[in-house]
């Protein structure tokens, strides 16, 4: 079983595809609920919108290049959701003013991802924690 540590920036870093694959398929749905926590307060964050909480989803990935917990918006469900969480770093975005590319309007941002993981960035530390060492337990690692 794969140690869990931490790397320079204090995320939990599990190598995720080292787990077989017996425990993987028992931490999915435990893994899936601790990031689902983290999606309802971006849903929450985001109640301005109709479109994107429903458009926030939650992946957990077993990948070669992605693995973990993975929180998503749907961006044809959604396509207003990335300028709004401020992708570009900025916290304005620019877009024409009612389609009229001779006019254009600068419009805040309002991010609703990224504070959720922060606001939940301790918690979901230490259920992720648990959880991958709940599993371990259950099938014989110690």
């Amino acid at each position: 079983m794969p140690a869990v540590g931490r790397d320079a920036f204090g995320r939990v870093v599990v190598d995720l595809r080292q787990i077989p694959r017996d425990v993987r398929r028992d931490l999915r749905p435990a893994l899936k609920a601790v990031g689902e926590r983290v999606a309802q307060d971006a849903r929450g964050r985001a109640s301005w919108s109709s479109r994107i909480p429903r458009a926030i989803k939650v992946k957990v990935l077993y990948g070669r290049g992605a693995q973990g917990v993975v929180i998503t918006v749907n961006r044809k469900k959604a396509p207003h959701a990335r300028p709004y969480e401020g992708i570009t770093g900025s916290n304005v975005f620019r877009h024409p003013f009612f389609g009229n590319r001779d006019r254009w309007y600068a419009q805040r941002t309002r991010p609703f991802l990224e504070p959720a993981a922060q606001a939940k960035r301790a918690a979901v530390r230490e259920e992720i924690v648990k959880v991958v060492e709940a599993a371990a337990r259950r099938h014989g690692f110690n």
